[in-house]
């Protein structure tokens, strides 16, 4: 991805030195994360949810809490499951080239997104972005580095501590700038969401869900936030910015986060009633979707079967 020289987004708020310390003081059931995974967490199960959290915390997107009912089962005990022995524990400097990446990703996304809003007579309001370390709150709650990157819809903020960005590489496999900046759009996916309306829509249709039927609801809602990433990407493409490999290494990173790719690794067989992301194979079909056309009416993934 050629992004060196372009611009730089205003919107990001640095508050890695301000970040660290312990879990104490966490807050309420508002802000806790469960990761669903079919009830099995007796003995080692209870290791496997935790390491589930931190493969699949990062793109859930926004409070689980909203999404998931009321919160039970708590984030990731202790403040356990950091993402990564290398945390900069907010000694990075302040204009380091990571943050210049993340800050030049959300500046094409501010692009993309108010050229569409503007051309269906909308106005996009840009997300702030906060890069934290180790531990952060926003109006979603308390949230450790293990929970990853989300995005909170109470104050309209996209949480990253880019230390994930390692783990994405050594760990999920899913190496390269762009499947780095997928991580980003997708949390901007989930913003267009909120500004549109449709997270408000999507949370009143839960109420009174079994955990199943929501859980089937939440996977419309990521994987939509998966072809939003795609259209930001179709224009990205456009500006001829990409390199070659950048599409298949965003593709990949989608593959490997898949619901199924990860409960396939973590515990050695997949619970399909718990998947609230969907398959790798849905993930990848969606976000090529998007990319493909460019079109915000062919992400409908409320329309029909998946």
């Amino acid at each position: 991805m050629l992004w060196r020289g372009r611009r730089q987004s205003d919107n990001i708020e640095d508050e890695r030195s301000d970040s660290g310390g312990g879990p104490g003081g966490g807050l309420g059931g508002g802000g806790q994360f469960r990761i669903p995974i079919g009830g099995r967490t007796g003995g080692g199960g209870s290791i496997i949810l935790v390491i589930l959290v931190v493969l699949a915390g990062w793109y859930f997107g926004f409070d689980p809490s909203q999404i998931l009912g009321d919160g039970s089962g708590g984030l990731v005990p202790g403040g356990g499951g950091q993402i990564s022995d290398t945390q900069d524990n907010g000694n990075a400097p302040a204009n380091d080239e990571m943050k210049q990446f993340v800050a030049t990703v959300l500046a094409d996304t501010e692009d993309t997104w108010t050229g569409i809003f503007k051309s269906q007579g909308l106005t996009y309001e840009d997300p702030k972005l906060v890069l934290f370390s180790g531990q952060v709150r926003s109006a979603c709650g308390f949230a450790s580095a293990a929970a990853g990157p989300f995005y909170c819809p109470g104050d309209r903020k996209v949480y990253l501590d880019m230390t994930f960005f390692q783990q994405l590489d050594q760990q999920f496999g899913a190496s390269g700038e762009f499947a780095r900046a997928y991580v980003v759009a997708h949390e901007v996916g989930h913003h267009v969401q909120n500004l549109t309306g449709i997270m408000g829509k999507f949370n009143q249709m839960r109420q009174g869900m079994s955990e199943a039927d929501a859980n089937q609801l939440s996977v419309r809602i990521e994987l939509q936030a998966d072809c939003f990433a795609g259209v930001w990407a179709h224009y990205t493409q456009q500006k001829g910015i990409l390199e070659q490999g950048d599409i298949e290494s965003a593709l990949n990173a989608a593959k490997q986060i898949g619901d199924d790719t990860l409960q396939k690794k973590m515990q050695g067989y997949v619970v399909p009633e718990s998947f609230n992301h969907g398959t790798s194979q849905q993930r990848q079909t969606w976000l090529a979707r998007g990319i493909k056309s460019g079109k915000l009416s062919d992400c409908n993934t409320m329309g029909g079967p998946i």
